[in-house]
């Protein structure tokens, strides 16, 4: 039986990069995402280049639809890869942001993945066999409002699960990168003018870097030595710096 991967925010950046390196690895492969003509587009692409079936889901996961519709498909067919990525940024002070954009954020980033991991993990334990990554952030590692909140509960979850899990041959990994080049920042319109250019990382190289690691039984993928270094850092410095640093970026972006 081929084993199925499911990908969250499959159609652009870290969940497109997924999808094609599962794909070589022979997985089939579940695309989630809003937009139906993309879905459509990178499912064809993908039989097409590796071979492999395909199957789409097209859902808005900030409603309690769009992750309703993925939780069912994941209880009712056999999903042997979990891939959390779906998720956005909002360009605001928490003061200042509207409160429905802070709640289809934090449903997107945090009740999803939450309520995915919920349905998959026990399934994946009878069958003792499953990997999950969970695309987190070195954002977590900051207080940068609440996309910092929301990575860092996701970080924090991925890696109890993994101590909680040891015992199997269940994999659960949070990937964290940093700066990537994708749609993300767009997006979100967030000015990205200040940053040298060696701290933008390559979407396929750090996937290839999570999905190793997490095969490796790694909690928590850095990929990048400029992040690693930055994240030994944040873990040294005292908070009330980390707090100050944390807020002037998120300032930064919104310029």
């Amino acid at each position: 039986m081929a084993s199925w991967a499911i990908v969250t925010g499959a159609t652009s950046g870290i969940g497109e990069s997924f999808t094609r390196l599962l794909a070589e690895n022979n997985y089939n492969i579940v695309l989630v995402a809003r937009d139906m003509p993309r879905l459509q587009e990178r499912a064809q692409g993908l039989q097409e280049k590796f071979r492999v079936e395909t199957h789409i889901i097209q859902a808005d996961l900030s409603t309690d639809v769009g992750c309703a519709s993925v939780e069912q498909y994941i209880a009712n067919n056999q999903v042997d890869v979990l891939i959390n990525n779906a998720g956005f940024g909002l360009n605001k002070a928490f003061t200042m942001s509207d409160l429905q954009a802070e709640q289809q954020m934090f449903d997107v980033l945090v009740r999803t993945p939450m309520r995915l991991m919920h349905v998959a993990l026990p399934l994946m334990k009878q069958r003792n066999k499953g990997v999950v990554i969970n695309v987190s952030s070195v954002a977590g590692y900051i207080a940068g409002g609440t996309y910092s909140a929301s990575k860092s509960y996701l970080t924090v979850l991925s890696e109890s699960l993994h101590t909680e899990l040891a015992g199997t041959n269940i994999k659960i990994s949070a990937l964290c990168p940093g700066f990537t080049r994708t749609e993300f920042h767009q997006r979100g319109r967030m000015s990205m003018k200040g940053l040298p250019s060696f701290m933008w990382l390559d979407s396929d190289k750090l996937v290839a870097k999570s999905w190793s690691d997490a095969l490796k039984g790694e909690a928590v993928s850095i990929p990048g030595w400029q992040y690693q270094l930055l994240v030994f850092v944040i873990q040294t410095l005292p908070r009330s710096i980390i707090r100050k640093v944390g807020m002037n970026l998120r300032k930064k972006q919104r310029k």
